[in-house]
């Protein structure tokens, strides 16, 4: 299905149809695409409530996210002509090749200025495998709890690259191994405040990444170690959905069955595994949530720009589309996870480490995407992200509904009767400040011929 994405410059007199592809799904058009919060509900959202009160951090800045979001709007018209041209030659490129034509296939670098770095490139890479990049976690490569956008990269690739992380660390910088108390574990985060308990990895530099554009994350390859850890701080650190309730605090730490993809819980409870990176995206826009010193934020609360999203689905085979805020977009990861509940209630998931994630990386310019997307083998996923988890409910509806009326030839009407009759919304996890919800569009609802033109991009 193609997408056009070229924005209204003015405001139309009367109402009009939204024209676009993305159907302001994330942010494109008139209403900036924020999505953090509407007007109307703007008082409630902002109101202070702070799930994790080591976290001495105030709401959302609206006003500078949405100046952010309004000044990225521009013509692509000159872009998508020379992306159908390089489209044309990545697709004879091997032929040229074999007959000795190089230098055409050269000279298409140098089109309109470098216009190879936009979408055309991004499609080849699509089709062609890049290079594989390792990245060790040692005291170079990991941070504790935040996204530092002071640093110097670690590594830079290009789009269609894949990164293998190894031996990724535990949390607190790989101090929590099986045997650490939880009263070690709450003293480490009290130690650091301000700070995520996750080890995060990066950044890693997209050459050719800009504001607007949006980097598809695929998740190749997610192996744990064979142990995980399932915690939750004394009750007087105010972490949890039920601090309060629990004023002890507690860890279990368990043997994971890699061979059968089990852990036990005890004796007669064996849970299924289901390994994903809790953690991965890219810098946050500017003013999104505050900074612990310019250019540094915590790894807690996920956003726009991805982050802490906690969301289950992210498995082996899965795809997140994250939008891109800042210059080389920026890639952190972290917070290993064997298996999640939906909510995540007590703080944490069964956390781990990985043997290794791997990851591709392919980018697409300019589509102005304002929240992720996910996509599975048969789902495609919505996100809803606030302190409000009201809020957070209204806006993955929204998104599910624009999703939905712009991919699958729906009024936007009908598109709400069939959110509420066959998209589940479930909530991602409540621990994290800014709460989530991930609505699930299952693709089997949609004729095979249709099925195949609905695409995230």
């Amino acid at each position: 299905m193609s997408h056009d994405f070229d924005h209204q410059l003015e405001q139309p007199t009367q109402p009009q149809p939204h024209r676009h592809a993305c159907g302001n799904l994330f942010g494109c058009g008139e209403e900036k695409g924020t999505g953090v919060l509407r007007e109307d509900i703007k008082d409630a959202a902002l109101t202070t409530r702070v799930a994790d009160r080591l976290l001495h951090m105030d709401a959302v800045n609206q006003e500078q996210l949405d100046g952010f979001l309004s000044a990225r709007g521009r013509s692509r018209r000159r872009l998508l002509r020379a992306s159908s041209f390089m489209g044309a030659l990545a697709g004879i490129g091997p032929w040229f090749n074999k007959l000795g034509f190089n230098k055409l296939a050269h000279a298409a670098d140098a089109l309109d200025g470098g216009i190879l770095a936009g979408s055309a490139a991004a499609q080849k890479k699509k089709d062609e495998p890049g290079r594989v990049h390792v990245v060790e976690s040692n005291d170079k490569t990991v941070r504790l709890g935040v996204y530092d956008t002071t640093l110097d990269p670690i590594l830079k690739v290009d789009s269609g690259d894949t990164i293998s992380y190894p031996n990724t660390w535990s949390h607190f910088l790989n101090q929590m191994q099986p045997g650490v108390p939880v009263e070690t574990l709450a003293k480490l985060r009290v130690s650091n405040p301000g700070h995520g308990p996750h080890s995060i990895i990066g950044p890693v530099y997209v050459n050719g990444a800009e504001p607007g554009d949006v980097l598809e994350v695929r998740y190749k390859h997610i192996r744990p170690f064979d142990w995980g850890a399932v915690f939750n701080n004394p009750g007087q650190l105010g972490t949890g959905l039920l601090a309060q309730d629990f004023p002890e605090g507690q860890v279990k730490y368990l043997k994971l069955d890699l061979p059968n993809m089990t852990a036990e819980f005890n004796p007669n409870i064996h849970v299924p595994l289901k390994p994903f990176q809790g953690t991965l995206g890219v810098a946050p826009p500017d003013g999104y949530y505050p900074a612990l010193t310019p250019g540094v934020t915590s790894s807690v609360p996920p956003g726009p720009h991805g982050g802490n999203t906690d969301l289950s689905e992210m498995v082996e085979g899965s795809t997140m589309f994250i939008p891109v805020w800042k210059p080389g977009a920026l890639i952190f990861t972290g917070d290993s996870h064997a298996v999640q509940g939906d909510g995540e209630i007590n703080l944490s998931a069964l956390e781990t480490r990985m043997q290794e994630l791997r990851i591709e990386v392919v980018l697409h310019k300019q589509k102005n995407f304002a929240w992720p997307v996910a996509e599975t083998a048969t789902h495609w996923i919505t996100l809803g992200l606030d302190k409000d988890l009201n809020v957070a409910m209204t806006l993955a509806a929204r998104n599910a509904i624009n999703f939905l009326s712009t991919r699958a030839d729906l009024t936007k009407l009908d598109a709400y009767a069939l959110c509420s009759i066959a998209v589940s919304f479930r909530v991602t996890q409540v621990v994290d400040i800014v709460r989530g919800v991930h609505a699930m569009i299952p693709k089997n609802l949609f004729a095979a011929d249709l099925r195949r033109q609905i695409a995230v991009v």
